[in-house]
């Protein structure tokens, strides 16, 4: 028989027990991590370039991507088109322009390392379609810069509103788009049925955001708002991991304008379970007037007589109305102007009181007295010359 190992005795505290209690202690021990610091990302950290020693021996099929654009744009791609080849040569990626089919086609080569590269190429023809200069389109080929294309063209029904929406995306000679691109850090082109934004990540989340918000009848200046007090927070490290909702204003959107009540309100009728009385047809009511036991002839005669009463009222009518022209309008009573009386009672009392208040002022007029001494004086100068 073969002979059985004996188990080792084993030593206190190496026991599973004893390893997970020396496990906590070292736990313990151990300084406690912030989880907020592990979720941020350090302030100038950048993602190492991809480059050919990452990926030797190249890629394994070719890829390609094509995209049309419209005929007004023809011009301007046959002119930058070189700086299109040559920019995407250094990523050694292939382009193509037809100008029969109206076409851009960009496709991997045997040299081509990054396999991005023709993701990044395929959104370069997509933006130099939708109308962004070369100048901006060539950016989305840095390892830091997306793009998103918007389509806003479905988002409203009635074609004026979308106009007016529009218009409110860019603002007064596009001061409200350049604000937007100044906080997000973002390119934005507004092109048709299109809205084309080039930029980082974060940019392109909040662009998105308030095109759709504008879309849906809510004014981009509230959202600008929003960011303005978020890009302040953000510079104070103290608030970076704490929750920003105290400090964000809480728009509530008002309907200022009431329903209007319509003319005609439909008021619903009391359910009965009897259906309604079926409606009598022309032999019925023919049989109920005795009109459908008469001939021909004299049914024709009364149709006849019908017609002529009828005739005869509308003359009348409109003889009436006629005759209304010629009627003359009412006068009005004429009234009689009583004639001022000319006599004028006089009153002598008052007259005298405002003579003797007269001779109680001294307005230049010499008193009584006085008149009767000069008078006297006058007369003896008089006597003696005569």
């Amino acid at each position: 028989m073969a002979a059985v190992p004996q188990q080792e005795e084993a030593e206190p505290g190496s026991g599973p027990r004893h390893r997970e209690k020396g496990k906590n202690k070292n736990k313990k021990k151990a300084a406690p991590v912030d989880e907020s610091e592990l979720l941020t990302v350090p302030d100038g950290w950048k993602e190492p370039a991809f480059t050919r020693e990452d990926n030797p021996k190249g890629l394994l099929e070719e890829s390609s991507f094509a995209t049309l654009f419209p005929k007004y744009r023809e011009a301007y791609l046959k002119e930058c088109w070189p700086l299109v080849q040559k920019a995407l040569g250094e990523h050694y990626v292939n382009a193509a322009l037809d100008l029969i089919e109206g076409s851009m086609t960009v496709t991997t080569t045997k040299k081509t390392f990054d396999p991005y590269a023709i993701i990044r190429a395929r959104d370069l023809i997509k933006l130099l379609a939708r109308s962004v200069p070369f100048e901006q389109a060539v950016r989305i080929l840095q390892d830091d810069v997306a793009c998103d294309i918007i389509k806003i063209g479905s988002l409203v029904r009635k074609r004026e509103t979308f106009i007016k929406r529009r218009a409110r995306l860019l603002g007064p000679k596009g001061s409200t788009l350049k604000a937007l691109e100044l906080l997000t850090n973002c390119y934005i082109m507004v092109q048709g049925n299109t809205v084309s934004a080039l930029g980082p990540f974060s940019g392109l989340k909040e662009v998105r955001k308030v095109v759709l918000d504008t879309m849906k009848n809510i004014h981009p200046i509230y959202n600008i708002k929003t960011l303005m007090i978020k890009r302040e927070l953000a510079k104070d490290p103290e608030l970076r991991t704490q929750s920003w909702e105290r400090f964000l204003p809480k728009f509530k959107r008002k309907n200022l304008k009431k329903r209007k009540e319509p003319k005609k309100k439909n008021t619903k009728k009391e359910y009965t379970p009897f259906p309604p009385p079926q409606p009598e047809s022309q032999i019925d009511k023919e049989l109920a007037s005795g009109e459908y036991f008469l001939k021909e002839r004299q049914k024709k005669r009364k149709q006849m007589e019908e017609i002529k009463a009828k005739q005869a009222d509308a003359i009348k009518r409109r003889q009436e109305e006629r005759n209304k022209a010629f009627i003359p309008p009412k006068e009005k009573p004429v009234v009689k102007t009583k004639k001022a009386s000319t006599e004028k009672k006089i009153d002598i009392e008052a007259i005298k009181e405002k003579v003797k208040n007269a001779k109680k002022k001294k307005l230049g007029a010499l008193p009584e007295e006085e008149v009767k001494l000069k008078m006297a004086a006058d007369e003896k100068k008089k006597k003696k010359k005569k």
